[in-house]
């Protein structure tokens, strides 16, 4: 099964690419491997949520933020490579998690995002992490989300 019919058979849409705002590209291939920039949580035209995990922002909410981090990552990945049946293996995923104080628990947070890759990709998407708490992301965004892919050749 191709990744965009995994897509369609999970009930998800890849959201239109989003440019970057300032002076950097949204992915980087080298070397057989696709670096994807930080995903904010856009969803539609706007972003899902604003504020701090554990304060304004509820955890359910920052893991629907982290999946739609990988999917707006997708999106720009699919437009870099040509078609997301290149992805030979998700490499690593790091995941920013903005944190009221008191808030420890942004594993839980970025396993959605993990989570959602391994049901797109299987085996393939199983890759190594970070779950990072911090006190401020861009735009006031609880979640933001990177990664890196081992792609095979055009």
């Amino acid at each position: 099964m191709s990744i965009a019919e995994r897509l369609r058979h999970l009930g998800l849409v890849l959201p239109p690419p989003r440019a970057p705002a300032f002076a950097y590209v949204p992915v980087v291939v080298e070397n057989g491997l696709a670096w994807v920039s930080g995903q904010l949580p856009w969803a539609g035209e706007g972003l899902r949520a604003a504020g701090k995990v554990g304060g304004a922002v509820d955890p359910a909410l920052a893991k629907d933020c982290a999946r739609d981090c990988v999917l707006n990552g997708l999106a720009v990945l699919a437009e870099a490579i040509g078609s997301l049946d290149r992805v030979r293996r998700i490499v690593k995923v790091v995941g920013f998690v903005a944190s009221a104080p008191g808030f420890n628990a942004q594993p839980a947070v970025i396993d959605a995002a993990s989570t959602l890759l391994v049901e797109i990709f299987g085996e393939r998407g199983r890759h190594a992490r970070s779950a990072v708490g911090v006190a401020e992301l861009p735009r006031d965004v609880p979640v933001e989300i990177e990664f890196v892919a081992a792609i095979d050749a055009a």
